[in-house]
C-alpha cells in the first residue's frame, strides 16, 4: 500500500496561490492514479482533481478549472496541486488519494493522506 503526505496548505488571502504537494512512500507512484479532494466544514468530502501514472490524463472538477493545475514528478514520487486565483470558498482540508486505474473506475482509493489545511481571507 502507498503512503501519502500532504504538505503546503496554509493561510493566503483571495486571489492569492498555494501549491500543495502530495508525497508517496511504500510503493512506486507511477502505477496509481493520484486524486485531490477537499472537505470544507459540514460539507461532504468533493472531488477536485485527478492524473494518471504518466501524467497524461487530467481530470478536473469545474470549479477549478482554469485556475488548478495538477501535475506529477514520478521521479520524486510526488503529486502536486498548484492552486491560483483562490476564493474564500476553496477554504477546506485537502487530502490526496491513490488508486489503481482508470480513475473512473467503481472502486475507492487505495490510500488516502492526512490532509492540509486550506484557509483563503477575504
Amino acid at each position: 500500500q502507498v503512503q501519502l503526505v500532504e504538505s503546503g496548505g496554509g493561510l493566503v488571502q483571495a486571489g492569492g496561490s498555494l501549491r500543495l504537494s502530495c508525497a508517496a512512500s511504500g510503493r512506486t507512484l507511477s502505477n496509481y492514479y493520484i486524486g485531490w479532494f477537499r472537505q470544507a466544514p459540514g460539507k461532504e468530502r468533493e472531488f477536485v482533481a485527478a492524473i494518471s501514472g504518466s501524467g497524461g490524463i487530467k481530470y478536473y472538477a469545474d470549479f477549478v478549472k482554469g485556475r488548478f493545475t495538477i501535475s506529477r514528478d514520478n521521479a520524486k514520487n510526488t503529486v502536486y496541486l498548484q492552486m491560483n486565483s483562490l476564493k474564500p470558498e476553496d477554504t477546506a482540508v485537502y487530502y490526496c488519494a491513490a488508486k489503481p486505474g482508470p480513475w473512473g473506475a467503481p472502486r475507492p482509493p487505495d490510500s488516502w493522506g492526512q490532509g492540509t489545511q486550506v484557509t483563503v481571507s477575504s
